[in-house]
């Protein structure tokens, strides 16, 4: 997604049932200067992209922020994060990424590709 027009640029589809991290470690690559900032189901993934920020977790607490300070740092990375779930759940609206998928799967991405064709557009209009 592209964060100052929020218009949805490439799309990843993966067969049956696999975790997002999975997903992002098997097939996506991202240039090393770009910044990802992901939510806890991404960990892990500073092996394949060492510039990721993720949320702390109290126990992870290395240098001993204070409560205050943790909660800071963690609403930096998840409200610019917000634009990204809010795409997300424009494309869901359709159900095809909400549901279980009943049609032909060779013509799954091409209609998920469609639906964000169309949530693009209706940004624009």
């Amino acid at each position: 997604m592209d964060r100052k027009t929020e218009k949805i640029i490439c799309t990843e589809i993966f067969n049956g049932k696999a975790h997002d991290g999975t997903i992002f470690k098997t097939t996506l690559r991202i240039l090393k200067r770009i910044l990802v900032l992901a939510d806890s189901g991404y960990r892990g993934i500073q092996k394949v992209h060492a510039n990721s920020k993720f949320p702390l977790r109290h126990k992870e607490d290395k240098a001993q922020m204070s409560d205050v300070e943790r909660k800071i740092y963690n609403k930096s990375i998840a409200s610019p994060r917000m634009k990204n779930e809010h795409i997300v759940g424009r494309t869901k609206r359709f159900g095809i990424a909400r549901e279980r998928y009943r049609n032909r799967r060779k013509r799954f991405g091409l209609r998920y590709n469609l639906i964000c064709g169309i949530v693009n557009y209706e940004k624009v209009g």
